[in-house]
């Protein structure tokens, strides 16, 4: 299989846990036989300071013309006295738009060797396994009127919470897809108790659901959903919810795996291609100290190759290996007890290689 995958190393740690994701891709290329080419593109800070714009055209042309996108990370606070339009998280709200990646795939799941990593008790944890869908190109991000204004009495400030009934109706079919695959049960969060737009969605939830009769559909409040995360998460299978409040809770979810560090994403849903990332942020304080803990980058091209490429014997040998690594006591400082070996990112990236290499293939 050949394939053109378009790399954006981006700002921080994102350069080097990107490198360490396309040396993982040549492992697996050379392993099962494949081609992968990457192409570099910027995005972010890094576009800002060399390109006057967080989101360069010719980023969105080289992401259009691929057949998968790996981004590492974006922001710093270099940039953190712009203006809103000139931030480096407007770079990556923006490439999510011009591809239509309207579904942003988060799985949490608690590796039995991380256990004491986490804050909460080991049997909270243990056996957490779920799927946040965080719908990812609308509601308060994108809606209009987005500004400041002067007031007669006042200055004053307007964000729009805004959705189109089809809208709701693709994110909700790409959780129940994704229910049928796993453990057939949706929570579709919302505050419906209070905002009309949740009204619209928790309808929709349900007719979508009607088509589903063998998936399990469930409301939650979010409030109550963020309450639930951490005093029963095994109770979650696919979580699906709007934009804000997937943004939020992805990241408290996140949590109950020990580090930002380890947690994989996939934004899909367009014609073209699918954006794979790690949830952390660009880490300026670590960033060049080969530091960074690269698996959650390593699993998100797991998640491409399942996802994009329809690999998935490769992608469970990615996620196999990163297991093993773990289980055999290797960890980065992010995720290390006191008295555990901790590893650099180049050395840690070598013990996921060696795992894959090592790898009993069908």
């Amino acid at each position: 299989m050949k394939k053109k995958i378009t790399v954006i190393p981006g700002d921080g740690i994102g350069p080097e846990v990107i490198k360490s994701a396309i040396k993982v891709l040549e492992a697996v290329a050379s392993k099962f036989n494949h081609e992968f080419t990457f192409q570099y593109a910027k995005l972010g800070g890094v576009a800002i300071d060399e390109e006057g714009t967080p989101l360069p055209q010719s980023t969105i042309d080289l992401c259009k013309n691929s057949d998968g996108v790996l981004l590492g990370a974006v922001g710093g606070p270099k940039w953190d006295t712009l203006p809103g339009h000139m931030r480096p998280e407007k770079g990556l709200l923006g490439i999510r738009k011009a591809l239509n990646l309207y579904a942003n795939l988060r799985p949490v799941t608690a590796h039995n060797s991380l256990l004491d990593a986490s804050t909460l008790k080991k049997e909270v944890v243990a056996g957490v396994d779920l799927m946040i869908v965080r719908e990812l190109t609308g509601g308060l991000y994108f809606g209009q009127p987005q500004e400041r204004r002067q007031e007669p009495d006042g200055e004053a400030v307007v964000d729009t919470l805004y959705y189109k009934k089809s809208e709701i109706e693709r994110i909700m079919k790409q959780a129940f897809e994704l229910a049928r695959l796993r453990r057939k049960k949706v929570t579709s969060v919302d505050k419906a108790n209070v905002l009309e737009s949740s009204r619209l969605w928790r309808e929709v939830a349900e007719a979508v659901g009607s088509e589903y009769p063998d998936v399990q559909l469930e409301h939650m409040l979010v409030d109550n959903a963020a309450m639930q995360l951490i005093r029963n998460p095994k109770q979650f299978d696919v979580v699906v919810t709007e934009n804000m409040f997937g943004d939020i809770l992805s990241d408290e979810a996140s949590m109950l795996t020990g580090s930002l560090g380890m947690l994989p994403s996939a934004s899909i849903g367009g014609e073209g291609p699918g954006l794979y990332e790690p949830i952390h942020g660009s880490a300026p304080d670590i960033a060049g100290k080969n530091l960074a803990n690269p698996l959650a980058t390593i699993l998100s091209v797991a998640m491409m190759l399942r996802y994009s490429f329809q690999l998935s014997e490769e992608a469970d040998t990615i996620e196999t290996a990163v297991t093993k690594v773990l289980e055999a006591g290797y960890r980065t400082g992010d995720i290390a007890l006191n008295g555990e070996q901790v590893l650099k990112t180049e050395e840690m990236t070598e013990k996921v290689i060696d795992n894959i290499q090592l790898a009993v293939t069908n």
